[in-house]
């Protein structure tokens, strides 16, 4: 019985790992390249569906909400908080006021990781370890990839009243992990403020799990063999 049970979990997982290599795959796709028949694969897929590790549209079968949750989890435990530290420095230093990282939680909320509080002397303070619904807040939205075109989203008197936040995505794998956000008292931000921080939001977002790019010596192409003088 231990042993069919193993079996099971190992044809689960080569099943889950199969979605999320490809990003999208089918039913035939997905039990050819985890060796199972499709009728075995089309139970344990359902069953990974039933409990959100992946989703199933149009195309076939894409990861899911799960899956995003917990990579976003195995992140901010350490890493996510680390890589995103100047980034929220550089937010409060440009813009004065308070900046958050927030990530998705397992039961439909998100939840607030790491602050770096602003410097006027009214400013939103730290809501570390702090649990929000996602519904009507900017961080909510950006979980739930609702991100304009613009790349951020702006909310007034969500959350809290007289507040409006500005959030933006930070992204993994084309997968919304975290959003980044800065919130400030309403009375203090007109629209075109709120979308000039929007952009450098959007921004820093982007940059958080993007490598910087390596420095490639330049080729002198004058000492070169073969070069032209």
């Amino acid at each position: 019985m231990a042993d069919t049970s193993t079996r099971t979990v190992e044809r689960a997982l080569l099943l889950l790992g199969t979605v999320c290599d490809r990003g999208s795959v089918t039913l035939a796709d997905a039990a050819r390249d985890a060796g199972l028949s499709a009728s075995t694969a089309l139970r344990l897929l359902r069953t990974l569906e039933g409990t959100g590790f992946v989703r199933r549209d149009d195309d076939g079968y894409r990861p899911g909400m799960r899956v995003v949750q917990l990579g976003a989890q195995a992140l901010s435990h350490e890493s996510l908080v680390s890589l995103a530290e100047e980034a929220l420095e550089r937010l409060v230093d440009s813009t004065g006021e308070s900046a958050y990282l927030n990530v998705p939680s397992h039961d439909g909320h998100g939840i607030y990781l790491s602050v770096r509080e602003g410097t006027h002397s009214v400013r939103h303070t730290s809501w570390v370890g702090r649990s929000i619904p996602l519904e009507g807040s900017a961080a909510g939205a950006v979980l739930r990839g609702r991100t304009g075109e613009d790349g951020f989203v702006v909310v007034s008197n969500g959350i809290e009243p007289d507040v409006t936040a500005i959030a933006a995505p930070v992204i993994s794998g084309g997968h919304v992990v975290a959003a980044l956000s800065v919130v400030v008292p309403s009375y203090r931000i007109t629209d075109d403020g709120a979308r000039r921080i929007g952009r450098q939001v959007a921004a820093e977002a982007a940059g958080i799990l993007t490598p910087p790019p390596t420095n490639t010596p330049p080729t002198n192409e004058s000492t070169s063999p073969g070069a032209q003088t």
